[in-house]
This record gives structure tokens, C-alpha cells and sequence, in this order.
């Protein structure tokens, strides 16, 4: 699809794996240990991409900002337990990296390190040439995740493809300065998104 790029740019729930079950799932349990109303799985959902703060400030009115950080805390206990196990690679996928040419890193608000056993875990990690997640900095659509594995390579915005699912990787996209690729199947509102392109499949990156 379109030419080929020096760097390729992805994002990881969403767009390489379906974790909605896990992420939902985690925070579930959270909101019903703390004693909070459950919510709807698909507003959950929506959420998927962007900093957990973002989810908590929203679901629970009045939340204080130390709760928010002991949320956060219980989440990240609540969902490592849960190993990833309802996770799934979306199709494609693996073949799709396996042949694509160019370099390749992640562009994702988990951080670093979680990403790294994600993709070992679904046997993408030697696909990457780098993994980058969000350390200590803002999350999309904020662009430093982006910016920062373009800044490692030394490549140029406009030799760099963003690949995502949701209105954050394009906006972080967009002020990275680097093209931006949605996927049809993941978790963002298309009436929000307007990428450079679709695609159903990472295959089609291919073409």
C-alpha cells in the first residue's frame, strides 16, 4: 500500500494484538475491588491507547489524584497476572512483519519493558528492530513515542510510516511530521480518524 518507508512506526493493542479482554479485564477488577460501578466493556474499550489517567479521571468522578495513582498501581498488579492470556495476534499480522522491509519499532503508550514481553510472547520481537514505549514521558497524542525512535534511526518524518487504530496515533502522527496509517479492525471511533490511508490488513502494507 503506497510506497515503501525507511521506518514503520506501530502501535501494539489495537493494531498488533487484541487485548481488550485483558485490558477490560483488568480494569474491571480494579473498579469492583475499589467499589466502584462496573462500566460498559465498549467504553473500556475506547479508552485502549491512551494513558490509563485519562480512563480513571473519566469513570470515576471525584477521583483524586492519589487514587488515581494507587488505580494505576492495582491495574498494572491485576493485569501482569493475568499473563496476556486472552490476548490474540489480529490476522496477518506476523506475516505481514516477518516480510516487510525497512525498519521497525513500536510507537505505544504501554511502557517499554511490558512491550518487550508482549511481542516475545507472540513471537514478534525479533521482527523489531527496536521497541519503544511511553517511559516517563506524555502519552499519544503527545508525539515523543514517535520522536524518539525517529531521533534513534536518524530518519527523516517523511520516510516514516505511523501504523495505528486510534485518534491518538494519528494525532501524535500528525505532529511527529510522519505519514499515518489506520487499521480497519481496531479499537478507535472512525468517525474521529482521518489518516492517510485504511487498511484491513497489515498484509496490505505489503503491496
Amino acid at each position: 500500500m503506497g510506497r515503501p518507508y525507511r521506518l514503520y512506526l506501530f502501535d501494539v493493542d489495537g493494531t498488533l494484538t487484541d487485548s481488550a479482554e485483558d485490558i477490560c479485564g483488568a480494569v474491571e477488577v480494579v473498579l469492583d475491588r475499589h467499589g466502584y460501578p462496573p462500566q460498559p466493556f465498549e467504553r473500556l474499550r475506547s479508552y485502549i491507547g491512551r494513558h490509563l489517567t485519562d480512563l480513571f479521571v473519566d469513570v470515576v468522578p471525584g477521583v483524586t489524584d492519589p487514587q488515581v495513582e494507587r488505580l494505576i498501581g492495582d491495574y498494572r498488579e491485576v493485569y501482569w497476572a493475568r499473563e496476556h492470556n486472552a490476548t490474540r495476534l489480529f490476522p496477518g499480522v506476523a506475516e505481514a512483519l516477518g516480510k516487510l522491509g525497512g525498519l521497525k519499532t513500536t510507537a505505544t503508550t504501554k511502557g517499554t519493558p511490558t512491550t518487550r514481553v508482549v511481542l516475545e510472547k507472540f513471537g514478534l520481537l525479533g521482527h523489531f528492530d527496536h521497541v519503544q514505549g511511553t517511559d516517563g514521558f506524555p502519552a499519544k497524542p503527545s508525539p515523543e513515542v514517535i520522536q524518539r525512535s525517529i531521533d534513534l534511526f536518524g530518519v527523516d518524518p517523511r520516510e516514516a510510516l505511523m501504523v495505528g487504530d486510534a485518534p491518538a496515533d494519528i494525532a501524535a502522527a500528525r505532529a511527529a511530521g510522519v505519514t499515518v496509517c489506520a487499521v480497519s479492525y481496531g479499537y478507535g471511533n472512525r468517525a474521529e480518524m482521518e489518516p492517510d490511508f485504511w487498511i484491513d490488513d497489515l498484509c496490505e502494507l505489503l503491496d
